[in-house]
């Protein structure tokens, strides 16, 4: 009876010590277009993965736009889950190739707001978002607060969420296209329908891809502008936080632990952290 019990503790402390296990992360940023800020961007999630307790997070800076990107070659397999936050120049095809064999054999991706704007002629890219800017089709009203839906609700990233919450001054994205193969949309928001460039619809703002063995997580939620150098009601939002971090410890592990917090915003209000 106690050898049966001495192994009955010893399995609960290994399953909870494989909760709290890192997730290996890496942010890959360094180029924007003159609209966003990635260094802002990139600085606030880094500081909120560290805070999840889950992960470690390496960031990865691309040169600037315009400088040689032959050397550009990020060690993607030593990481469970790439986050992207990319709009610039074209990696050079070997980095591309590894990149999809990365994600093909079982590598997690997170794409945050206007990377889908990144490599408009990259086929197989697209197949990995889903959907995106690609064809410059995108248009969305001023930033401002808006209801995001949730139409998946038994997804692990949106366990437990409120149907509807009010997510915190952003951009609504609209007129994404793409071939959206082996996609999920977890939920989606509506702008306001008074604003100029409301596309009074319900967009997709949160979706899962498959890719190969690989897992994607795509958020349109976030944009930092280039000229704030504060964190952004975007993603401050916990809302936005949420789902972000949960999204990245998804396609990371193909799992979710980390808790819905207790500052959750509503149906009616939003709900934005300090720092």
């Amino acid at each position: 009876m106690k050898t049966s019990f001495f192994f009955l503790v010893l399995f609960c402390v290994s399953v909870a010590s494989a909760e709290i296990a890192d997730v290996n992360a890496m942010i890959l940023t360094g180029q924007a277009s003159r609209y966003h800020n990635w260094r802002e961007t990139s600085r606030t999630l880094k500081k909120h993965l560290n805070a999840s307790g889950r992960f470690t997070v390496d960031t990865v800076v691309a040169p600037q736009q315009g400088d040689d990107l032959s050397s550009f070659r990020p060690e993607f397999s030593s990481y469970d889950v790439v986050i992207v936050i990319y709009e610039g120049d074209d990696w050079p095809a070997s980095t591309r190739e590894a990149f999809v064999g990365y994600v093909k054999n079982g590598g997690g991706v997170v794409a945050v707001h206007a990377t889908c704007n990144a490599f408009k002629t990259w086929e197989e890219w697209t197949r990995m978002l889903g959907i995106g800017n690609w064809s410059g089709s995108m248009y969305h009203p001023p930033k401002h607060d808006f209801p995001i839906t949730i139409r998946n609700p038994g997804h692990p990233i949106t366990r437990g969420l409120p149907q509807t919450w009010l997510h915190a001054y952003d951009e609504c994205y609209s007129g994404l296209r793409g071939p959206a193969e082996n996609l999920t949309v977890l939920a989606t928001g509506y702008a306001d329908p008074s604003l100029k460039q409301a596309s009074k619809k319900h967009e997709p703002v949160l979706m899962t891809i498959r890719y190969g063995k690989g897992r994607v997580f795509h958020t349109t939620l976030g944009h930092v502008g280039a000229k704030e150098h504060e964190p952004a009601k975007s993603i401050r939002c916990v809302g936005f936080l949420t789902t972000f971090t949960r999204g990245a410890e998804w396609a990371g592990t193909g799992r979710v632990t980390i808790p819905v917090p207790d500052d959750f915003p509503t149906a009616g209000e939003t709900s934005v952290r300090e720092n």
